[in-house]
């Protein structure tokens, strides 16, 4: 399936690039989520049309981002949750546990810009944690999982 690129998308590519992808790539995640539209004659020469536009939010979305990292650049966070003598957590905290605290701070942070390579994490103690904002903008957070009571 030939698509063009209407943002960067990350491992595939950047704002009109036209790549071949496999069709449930395309027609399940790039087009539904507006990052990519059918290589069409049609298509191609709209995008051709309006590249500075798509250009100009691509900017604007990117520098969103900036700013964004500028603010949760050294930013730190406590999650208590249920745990035993020894540190094990009854449970884990999960990236949605850490958007939600990170948003409750006043810092706004989507459960899919959390990423947590190893998974969960299922002891008490501090943690760095990444957060992808954009295909280009990431930061390190801190995470400081304490026990209840």
């Amino acid at each position: 399936m030939k698509l063009i690129l209407l943002q960067k998308v990350t491992n595939l590519g950047v704002l009109g690039d036209q790549v071949n992808v496999k069709p449930g790539y395309g027609r399940n995640f790039l087009v539904p989520q507006g990052k990519a539209v059918p290589a069409t004659a049609a298509n191609v020469a709209e995008f051709e049309a309006k590249r500075a536009e798509y250009e100009a939010k691509a900017k604007s979305i990117h520098d969103e981002a900036e700013a964004r990292r500028a603010k949760l650049e050294g930013a730190s966070v406590t999650v208590t949750a249920n745990a035993s003598t020894e540190g094990k957590l009854f449970g884990s905290v999960g990236p949605r546990d850490i958007a939600d605290a990170f948003t409750a701070a006043g810092l706004p942070l989507e459960k899919s810009e959390v990423v947590m390579p190893e998974g969960a994490l299922r002891n008490i103690g501090e943690y760095e944690v990444v957060a992808k904002l954009h295909a280009d903008v990431e930061t390190t957070i801190k995470v400081v999982v304490q026990a209840e009571g």
